[in-house]
């Protein structure tokens, strides 16, 4: 593969953003970076070398998504084909990276799907591995979780999930208060995995004793879970309280106020991590669908179960997620990039390679007009096609 520049760009990054930019990919990497015109002397003397001319526009790493279920109307449920159907939606969305994630099922079910995962992470860098959503959460919080699967988490079932994962489980979403919760917590840890809190009714102390025993990160805040009492703080204070914790937000206007994004940016500086919890209806018209074994009906791109009218995930992109971040919510665009790129990287150990635009680090890029809209997409330094936005996108 020959050298490729992006030049005259808008560089966001490690908190900063460096005008008049240049990044250089050889292959699947980032080979250099600079300002003004020095690149020229990195492509001179190669007649192959690809040229971009930024114009202005923003540069960024590609987008990491922790937390979705799907899009382009498959679900990340269905196997290799619908995942990378979801996949291609979310591309040109600017996510270059996937952490699949899956919604609950019985405990067979779910260990053939991260063996599929694992399969299919094995030849395609963009699949980082599966996020376990479920099954091992609070009825209570079941959100949209089929309650006849709910339970609590067996030495048994742990073992079987992680042989069939073969070290591709990157997060697993669980109840901490249940019983066994702790030390099914403990257990996912020691392998590596990065444990979430989620959907739990567990209160401020219990959550702060989940993160001692070694979760790192809050699913979806707010959502599936107590919210703030001035006498009751519950998990959201617990994780912004706790170093180190990452802290999940979908910030599509519906799940999380503004005002409620704001204040966690500011409570967790640097441990935000915007999701999508998108399912298959992102980038669809409005309809019906499914999530999991569950009966979604899509209103106004609005996700709710048929039964009941839970919140059922989200039609969210990340970009979409970035341009409300900046011109709703109020954060800088620095913080913004960061919660899409370096956070959702080091909450499940990548942060040595993903998220970044710096040598040695992927050559995952995004390139964005002035109002964040995407202009093109780079996985791995390969150009994703650019198309015609349709009802949805």
């Amino acid at each position: 593969m020959s050298a490729h520049v992006i030049h005259s760009a808008r560089l966001v990054g490690e908190g900063r953003t460096t005008h008049n930019a240049w990044v250089l990919f050889d292959g699947e990497v980032v080979a250099a970076t600079g300002v003004g015109d020095d690149w020229r002397a990195t492509v001179a003397g190669d007649p192959s070398a690809v040229v971009t001319d930024a114009d202005g526009g923003w540069l960024t790493p590609g987008f990491i998504d922790l937390h979705g279920h799907g899009g382009g109307g498959a679900a990340f449920d269905d196997g290799a084909d619908a995942i990378r159907t979801a996949m291609a939606l979310h591309q040109r969305h600017g996510t270059t990276r996937f952490v699949v994630s899956l919604v609950t099922a019985t405990v067979p079910q779910l260990a053939e799907r991260v063996r599929g995962v694992a399969a299919l992470a094995a030849h395609d860098p963009r699949v980082l591995g599966s996020h376990l959503e479920g099954p091992f959460l609070d009825v209570a919080h079941k959100g949209a979780h089929d309650p006849a699967l709910l339970r609590s988490a067996t030495p048994a079932d742990i073992e079987l999930l992680l042989e069939a994962a073969g070290g591709t489980l990157r997060q697993i979403t669980l109840a901490p208060e249940l019983p066994g919760g702790l030390a099914a917590l403990r257990a996912f840890a020691a392998a590596g995995v990065a444990v979430a809190v989620g959907h739990t009714g567990a209160d401020y102390d219990q959550t702060r004793a989940a993160f001692d025993a070694g979760a790192t990160i809050l699913t979806h805040a707010f959502n599936g879970m107590d919210g703030i009492h001035h006498r009751a703080p519950g998990p959201v204070a617990a994780a912004t309280r706790t170093a180190g914790v990452t802290v999940e937000v979908i910030n599509d206007g519906i799940h999380v106020h503004p005002e409620v994004v704001r204040m966690a940016f500011a409570s967790a500086p640097g441990r935000v991590a915007l999701i999508t919890d998108a399912m298959a209806a992102a980038g669809e018209s409005d309809g019906d669908y499914l999530l999991g074994s569950l009966r979604v009906q899509v209103r106004d791109g609005v996700a709710r179960l048929a039964e009941g009218g839970a919140i059922a995930g989200s039609t969210l992109t990340q970009d979409a997620a970035l341009r409300r971040a900046v011109q709703d919510v109020g954060v800088t665009v620095e913080e913004a990039v960061r919660a899409l790129t370096e956070t959702p990287a080091a909450a499940i150990g990548r942060g040595s390679d993903l998220g970044r635009l710096a040598p040695g680090y992927a050559a995952d890029a995004v390139l964005l007009d002035d109002d964040f809209r995407v202009l093109q997409v780079w996985t791995a330094g390969v150009p994703v096609a650019r198309w015609v936005p349709s009802r949805g996108e």
